[in-house]
């Protein structure tokens, strides 16, 4: 009796095992080398749970120990509610690739199951990157954002690749580990005949990544010299009206230390300027931008790039987007996460952030359903969705032959959305982010992790500042430099290179989950052929 209480626990261990497992192996976690064993429990469960219920809640139970354990801190708002139920959408939509695996294992045998795994969790985390649930913190080829040097092929695959490599691994050990259980032999002929081939599914990536690391080359040319600013601003309390000007006078005391004629580029946080939003079509005659040209008038060759939040103003003859805001019968208005480049000349280049956070910065497909357009998580500042309509996606300096894409906080997670802008001609990368909504969670820190990501796959020098940090400097190798340390105020000054090399990611894309979707649909649809030609031997 003891024997079969303790066998029913089994499946509930190994979920929690390798929920554990995930956690323990994610940034800003020092165990990185889990990641390569942490699904083994998850196909365990796979091969011994025959009822799709039972598997469900199992591997439902897993994946959300590792939602919660590595990102609980989205909770961590004036709504800790919203981190629990971005949690447990977050887990259910990890769940249908699983499911789909559990499917296929049964009805398609080991080798072409372990297939289906691959190419329905790649397809999922593609349609994570892209559809307005988007959430991709946890894509499993982010596991590897503290260790550069580990993954220098990136700029071949991007993320993806890692998400290939990770499953790859836990496969080939899982199934060696059966082999050896299933034909029991001496030692040495295991490690010869079979133990060969995960050691070379983990070892091979390294030895590539050296290779490309050894190749090599940093961008040459003239370097460009930026300042980067650090205001350590509470969030709650910087949309306040009262303390507009107050952080104004910060931003210029801080950048007045280290700005000198030399510097190309004075870098500010999301949302430093215009709290309270600014009309675009004034926004050169403002109070604000006149004080930081009248700054800028001893450094003539200087430009301010800084988040911004910018309001557009729509009358009866505009195209009128989605995500407007009335403000009388006639017209409308929609407001903006921004980036703005200011410098002495009269005119304001102004980009607005497209990757909005779901539930925070907008309301998924709220275009279907009208009665919700307005309802986001207040997070201080302009309330309700944010637009999306596309301004400048590349501030441009002519002078010094410098386009800078600047990532919007959320934005920088995502490498096909920079690799474009950098195929657009970008040749530096400026994040520019709050961070400070969480607190002193792991959230910020997996945030600046994430950036060396987006450096190794377009090789370009990455020039962060975030409002509360961690602000930094980022080589087109993914090696931070100068950080400067959270919930501290503070300044760097340093050098980037612009880089005009396209690497074989930015031209091409995530090649490697693009061509897993045909794949995916091509498995599901002959997955229900088998459904349906099995039906009616079912019945007689």
């Amino acid at each position: 009796m003891a024997k079969s209480s303790i066998q029913r626990w089994i499946p509930a261990i190994f979920s929690l095992i390798g929920g554990l497992l995930l956690w323990a192996a994610w940034p800003t976690s020092p165990l990185t080398f889990l990641i390569f064993i942490a699904f083994i429990p998850l196909l365990w469960l796979t091969d011994v749970i025959e009822s799709r219920g039972k598997y469900y809640a199992s591997i439902f139970l897993s994946l959300f120990i590792w939602n919660v354990a590595a990102t609980w801190w989205v909770g961590n708002t004036t709504v800790p509610i919203s981190g629990l139920a971005a949690n447990l959408i977050n887990t259910t939509v990890m769940s249908v690739p699983l499911m789909g695996y559990h499917r296929a294992r049964r009805r398609l045998g080991t080798i072409a199951g372990y297939f289906a795994l691959i190419v329905y969790w790649l397809t999922f985390e593609y349609v994570h990157l892209n559809w307005e649930f988007s959430w991709p913190w946890l894509s499993l080829g982010n596991a590897f954002a503290m260790h550069p040097s580990w993954i220098q092929w990136y700029e071949y695959t991007g993320v993806s690749g890692g998400t290939v490599w990770i499953l790859l691994a836990n496969i080939s050990i899982y199934n060696t580990w059966q082999q050896r259980k299933k034909y029991p032999v001496p030692l040495s002929t295991f490690i010869w005949k079979t133990a060969w081939q995960p050691a070379a599914i983990i070892i091979v990536p390294f030895l590539i990544s050296s290779l490309v690391q050894y190749q090599f080359k940093t961008p040459d040319g003239p370097a460009a010299k930026v300042v980067i600013v650090q205001p350590n601003i509470d969030p709650y309390d910087k949309f306040a009206d009262s303390n507009s000007r107050m952080q104004l006078d910060k931003l210029l005391q801080l950048s007045r230390q280290l700005t000198d004629s030399q510097t190309a580029y004075v870098i500010w946080p999301e949302t430093a300027l215009f709290t309270q939003g600014v009309w675009e079509n004034r926004l050169s005659f403002e109070n604000e931008t006149q004080q930081l040209r009248h700054f800028l008038q001893q450094f003539p060759n200087t430009k301010i790039v800084s988040g911004a939040i910018t309001l557009k103003r729509y009358s009866g003859q505009d195209e009128v987007p989605n995500t407007a805001r009335p403000i009388d019968e006639t017209s409308s208005y929609d407001a903006f996460n921004a980036a703005v480049q200011i410098d002495t000349s009269s005119t304001v280049q102004i980009y607005h952030k497209y990757k909005l956070v779901p539930g925070v910065e907008m309301v998924p497909y709220a275009r279907y359903m009208y009665f919700m357009k307005y309802l986001a998580l207040d997070m201080g500042g302009i309330t309700g969705s944010y637009g999306r309509t596309p301004d400048e996606e590349i501030l441009d300096n002519t002078s010094r032959h410098i386009k800078v894409s600047a990532a919007i906080c959320y934005e920088s997670v995502y490498g096909e959305f920079v690799a474009e802008h950098v195929r657009r001609g970008a040749n530096l990368l400026f994040i520019i982010t709050n961070d400070g909504w969480w607190g002193n969670t792991e959230g910020h820190r997996q945030h600046l992790q994430y950036a060396r990501l987006r450096a190794i796959e377009t090789r370009r020098w990455v020039a962060r500042s975030a409002n509360t940090g961690i602000s930094c400097i980022i080589d087109p190798m993914g090696r931070i430099q100068q950080p400067l340390p959270y919930w501290k105020d503070g300044v760097i000054k340093g050098n980037v290179t612009p880089g005009n090399v396209l690497t074989f990611y930015v031209k091409y894309g995530d090649l490697i989950s693009k061509a897993a979707i045909p794949f995916c649909i091509l498995l599901i649809i002959f997955s229900f052929y088998l459904r349906f030609r099995q039906k009616p031997a079912l019945d007689s």
